[in-house]
């Protein structure tokens, strides 16, 4: 893509809405703009982020061999007053009406909805187990939307729901999440610590959520010194090996780790815990019977005898993840994105616009990465090679290939590492084989 040609509105200097650092990055970048409190319009480079951490998320989920849906963000009132939740949650969500003047709710979350859907279409247990998913926009009404993402009335979420025959099997189908959330984390580049947690309006006696540590988190968390040092990196482990999902889950969750009200419960002597920020970005639960007892979601047993699913719900903030990224991984100049969810691989400069052989150089570069399907941004752009340098620290993209008349003449070109800084003066040729490589 050529920057003269992308949609990218950049701006030189902080906010002042913005109190943290994505905030202010994702605005500077142009990856965003606030239509109203909490709520944002997601702009071609932030979509692109987005859309790839959505892409990660949905390519694990469906490798662990769950279904993939899609639910209306309009529900009816009449699937959460049957569950008993319509009253209990409070005014964070939005409640509105038809013109028929029947009452509706913007989504904030999918049990019932889901459940409802299960009732519909399952009724034995020769369907089990059963795992279902969507990514979808969520709407919750907070009383002070602020930090940018991190804290939206708006956000696009991956939501997944379990059904399972018994507790035991439901327990192997948060395992199988469990493992799969890990994986999804460690490809996103990025640390996730599971961390027992409160299951909150959403019902049950098993959570977990998983925070990224950043010294910006919104959030007070103790952890055993190993997290700091281990490698979370998911093993190879098969969705089928029952014994070995067991063993790893306990391995995890017996390493000390815990927020701030878990904390004050735990006894935590002996462990050399440390102190440090987190940000939450996914979150799952169990809750057994919650819904499909008061809403008879049951199935038919092998004896005939009607049983009421025991189920399970999943979450990742996907929107919120684009945030969450930025808080664990920048610098004083600008976003440092892994490479995996990077909007682009490289960025090429060229910096000398009006110099003819600069551009060609430049031109000819573009076509060859793009031949070789490589995501490129060219800024192709009629600036100062200082501006296209910030600019492009700013973006983050994780290399950057800078082609300018001196270093032509000397037959190199310079090639920059954004995450270490490196940089390597070498031939064209050479970086573009590292590149392709």
């Amino acid at each position: 893509m050529r920057l003269s040609r992308y949609f990218i509105p950049t701006l030189r200097d902080n906010p002042k809405e913005a109190e943290i650092v994505s905030h202010r990055y994702m605005l500077r970048a142009g990856m965003v703009q606030q239509t109203s409190a909490g709520i944002y319009a997601w702009l071609p480079l932030g979509l692109k982020v987005m859309n790839k951490i959505a892409d990660i998320v949905r390519e694990e989920q469906d490798a662990m061999g769950a279904n993939e849906v899609l639910m209306p963000t309009i529900q009816s009132a009449d699937l959460w007053k049957e569950s008993g939740r319509y009253d209990d949650y409070g005014a964070e969500m939005l409640r509105i009406q038809d013109r028929g003047e029947r009452d509706m709710l913007f989504g904030p979350t999918n049990e019932e909805m889901i459940t409802d859907i299960f009732r519909t279409h399952v009724g034995s247990y020769k369907q089990l187990p059963m795992n279902l998913y969507h990514i979808q926009w969520k709407f919750r009404d907070e009383i002070r939307p602020r930090f940018g993402v991190m804290r939206g009335r708006e956000f696009l979420m991956k939501d997944g729901y379990s059904f399972d025959l018994t507790h035991e099997d439901a327990v192997i189908a948060y395992q199988k999440i469990f493992l799969s959330y890990m994986r999804t984390f460690a490809r996103m580049g990025i640390k996730a610590i599971p961390m027992r947690a409160d299951t909150g309006p959403i019902g049950g006696d098993l959570s977990h959520e998983f925070i990224i540590l950043a010294d910006t988190g919104e959030s007070e968390v103790f952890a055993d010194k190993k997290w700091m040092e281990m490698d979370t990196t998911a093993p190879d482990l098969s969705y089928d090996d029952i014994d070995g999902l067991s063993e790893y889950f306990k391995e995890l969750t017996n390493i000390y780790a815990a927020t701030d009200e878990m904390h004050k419960e735990e006894n935590a002597q002996g462990v050399d815990i440390v102190t440090a920020r987190g940000i939450e970005v996914g979150h799952i639960f169990n809750f057994g019977t919650k819904y499909s007892d008061p809403m008879k979601a049951t199935v038919q047993t092998n004896d005939g005898k009607q049983i009421p699913v025991h189920m399970g719900s999943y979450g990742i903030g996907v929107s919120r993840l684009v945030g969450g990224i930025i808080e664990a991984s920048h610098d004083e100049n600008g976003i440092i994105w892994p490479e995996e969810i990077a909007p682009f691989h490289v960025g090429l400069m060229n910096l000398r616009f009006r110099d003819d052989a600069c551009t060609k150089a430049c031109d000819d570069a573009y076509a060859k990465l793009q031949e070789a399907g490589v995501e490129v941004l060219y800024d192709d752009r009629d600036e100062g090679a200082g501006s296209k340098f910030k600019n492009m620290d700013l973006i983050g993209l994780p290399w950057q290939l800078a082609i300018g008349p001196k270093g032509l003449e000397a037959g190199t070109v310079e090639f920059k590492n954004r995450k270490t800084g490196e940089k390597m003066e070498v031939s064209l040729e050479s970086a573009l084989e590292k590149i392709v490589d």
